[in-house]
């Protein structure tokens, strides 16, 4: 198993300890792989003269590493599974589309995978504004003078000012990453949805899911839990809403939630819960399993406020609970994490060695999914008011507005 860390495509280190997979691979009987990959401005900024997708490249590099040299570690290199959460599941996306790392993985495992890929003229764009804020092109030549330290920096700017290319750069500018991949016609075809409905990844094995409450997570490190008013949540069902009133269509499918439900809801399925389900949906129109599942168990500390939020999947995956997962779940409850995490632990490695991980494949009439919480079952999927709101959209690179 090879692990891809998430961090918005601009953060993340394998030496996190969330990440540390003793545990998983002790209790999984396999051989579990991490390593680090360039993010941010070095990894995915579009710079003249240099290769788009940088730090898919990496993981391309990672994967042919452990195609050649894994046998020696005691594991098969015909029996590589990919999992990877956020940032990560979003790389696994691309991966399956990237005809360079075609043959490289047998299985994928995608944890919240973000809807968020970049054209080519948008990611340009991005990156003059990246690189105008130190008075530079975004190029080779330029960037060579620039002490590879400041670049975070860069991207911690223009995140804190990115509302102001509203009119150009559309739902990203109201998010706080300046990067994602690109979709560039090179290294990254097509956009991942669409490269799987055409077959592109029908001979990999995938699990993709999601966690009922995403977004509520970006809202509490935002300070926003509880402070979300009528009007803030009109402007993000404007802006990240499908169809042409999805404010209306939000209200009239959700008919008694408060406003801040609604901002919450909107989001957690602009950004990860419907291209997750959509990635499923694509994967198996391509002719191709997969297994989609859905968190529910709710993070228990601080009263449970934090829902089933983003990035609670780490925890009980890699059944370590410091860090973050300390923090989402506290002492008080850590046998029952223990527990779940445990039947987490278990589907993942039995779908890394014989690709079942104890529920049945999705299919677009029945919607099976499994249910992650401390009873789990197999059900249709929940989120069926989400799911019809998006059922017409599609999701592709995210533009560059002209007009």
């Amino acid at each position: 198993m090879v692990w891809i860390y998430g961090g918005a495509y601009k953060f993340g280190s394998v030496d996190d300890p969330a990440y540390d997979p003793s545990r998983l691979a002790r209790d999984g009987n396999l051989v579990v792989v991490t390593f680090n990959h360039r993010v941010g401005m070095e990894g995915f900024a579009r710079i003249e003269g240099a290769p788009a997708n940088r730090g898919l490249l990496d993981q391309v590099a990672a994967l042919t590493w452990v195609r050649e040299n894994i046998t020696a570690f005691g594991g098969d290199p015909g029996q590589v599974t990919v999992f990877g959460e956020s940032a990560g599941a979003g790389s696994i996306a691309s991966l399956l589309a990237m005809p360079s790392a075609r043959g490289l993985f047998r299985r994928a495992i995608a944890q919240s995978v973000p809807g968020t890929f970049f054209s080519d003229e948008l990611a340009t764009d991005i990156a003059t504004a990246l690189a105008g804020a130190i008075g530079l092109r975004p190029t080779v030549s330029d960037l060579l003078v620039v002490d590879p330290h400041t670049l975070p920096g860069v991207g911690a700017a223009l995140g804190a000012r990115m509302s102001q290319y509203a009119d150009r750069w559309g739902p990203i500018a109201h998010t706080l990453t300046a990067y994602s991949p690109v979709v560039d016609g090179e290294v990254l075809p097509t956009a991942p949805w669409q490269a799987l409905a055409d077959g592109a990844a029908r001979e990999v094995e995938l699990i993709i899911g999601h966690t009922r409450d995403e977004y509520r997570l970006l809202m509490a490190l935002g300070g926003l839990l509880g402070q979300v008013g009528e009007e803030l949540a009109a402007a993000a069902l404007q802006t990240f809403g499908p169809g042409a009133d999805p404010g209306h269509a939000y209200r009239a499918a959700f008919p008694d939630a408060p406003a801040e439900r609604l901002f919450e809801l909107v989001q957690s399925d602009w950004l990860f819960r419907m291209p997750s389900l959509h990635l499923a949906e694509a994967q198996v129109a391509g002719g191709g399993r997969a297994h989609l599942y859905e968190l529910t168990w709710a993070a228990p500390a601080n009263g449970g406020a934090m829902g089933a939020c983003h990035s609670l999947d780490i925890p009980l995956v890699f059944g370590t609970f410091s860090g973050l997962g300390g923090e989402l779940i506290g002492p008080a409850h850590l046998d029952e994490a223990d527990a779940l995490s445990g039947l987490v632990r278990a589907a993942w490695t039995s779908f890394a060695t014989t690709g079942d991980p104890g529920w049945p494949a999705y299919d677009p009439e029945h919607r099976t999914t499994r249910i992650l919480d401390t009873e789990p079952m197999t059900t249709t999927y929940p989120e069926e008011a989400s799911r019809r709101l998006w059922q017409d959209h599609v999701f592709n690179a995210l533009p560059l507005i002209t007009s």
